[in-house]
């Protein structure tokens, strides 16, 4: 491990500083990973880590089982900071001193079973929304989650943040729409549009088998692509005065209600 930084001033700092910016990110082909359980995870999918800073003063019980001596075994570059320091990089309240620069790459999308729920993200750009439903697809055991549309940022550490590194636990790309509908029909996929104008509820749409779940932003639902590329449209029936759901808790109802369907059949 390096001799720690304590200079506010340091270059590595204003480096990871600028990659707070998604220009910044993109020119560098790297993204920043905070937080133990998400370099945890990060490490467990083999994501590509090119340096750890941490700073021991502000160790979580996490943070202290990350398996610091094997990193240091491996030659990664760990980096220690002084508590302002690490402070002054982190983009957390309570920061637990664990932060990673990883290196973009393209992930593959696997050959998906008979089995198997596809989540389909149609233009959305909140990373807090767009980090829940990943958690909503990892924990119901979606087989991908396809992003299409322009803002889509997967190196935004507000998104990781918001998924708990469930964006590293499962394929997650992001596709022109064109080329996740070549995708999709070529594997068969029934695609499910989820939109409050349906007829259909949820948990009434044949959602086992190889099944797409088709979600668009709040303000705008999905686009006219994916209205009319959609082989069902389903609806969450709603019974007060709110006339729709937040897209990630809707987003987990129907991948929850797919994954009882697939279970019912096995």
């Amino acid at each position: 491990m390096t001799v720690p930084i304590h200079s506010l001033h340091n270059a590595q700092l204003k480096r990871l500083i600028r990659l707070r910016e998604r220009r910044e990110r993109l020119r560098e082909g790297v993204f920043l990973i905070e937080g133990a359980r998400e370099l945890s995870r990060a490490l467990s999918a083999g994501v590509p880590i090119e340096a750890v800073y941490t700073c021991p003063d502000l160790h979580s019980e996490d943070a202290r089982a990350l398996p610091w001596a094997g990193l240091l075994e491996t030659g990664l570059p760990i980096t220690e900071l002084g508590r302002a320091a690490f402070e002054k990089i982190s983009l957390r309240e309570g920061p637990d001193g664990v932060l990673a620069l990883a290196r973009s790459e393209a992930r593959p999308l696997p050959e998906p079973p008979e089995q198997a729920s596809v989540l389909v993200l149609d233009g959305l750009e909140k990373p807090g929304n767009v980090g829940a439903l990943l958690r909503s697809a990892d924990g119901a055991g979606a087989h991908a989650t396809l992003l299409v549309g322009d803002g889509l940022d997967l190196g935004n550490p507000n998104l990781i943040r918001a998924s708990q590194g469930s964006v590293f636990t499962q394929p997650v790309v992001v596709l022109e729409p064109q080329a996740a509908l070549t995708w999709l029909r070529a594997r068969g996929f029934t695609l499910l549009a989820c939109t409050p104008q349906a007829t259909q509820t949820y948990w009434d749409a044949p959602l086992s088998g190889r099944a797409a779940l088709l979600l668009g932003t709040e303000h705008a639902g999905l686009s006219a692509f994916w209205q009319a590329a959609a082989d069902i449209h389903l609806t969450i029936p709603m019974l007060g005065r709110a006339d729709s759901l937040n897209v990630a808790t809707a987003g987990a109802l129907v991948l929850y209600e797919a994954l009882r369907q697939r279970a019912s059949q096995q």
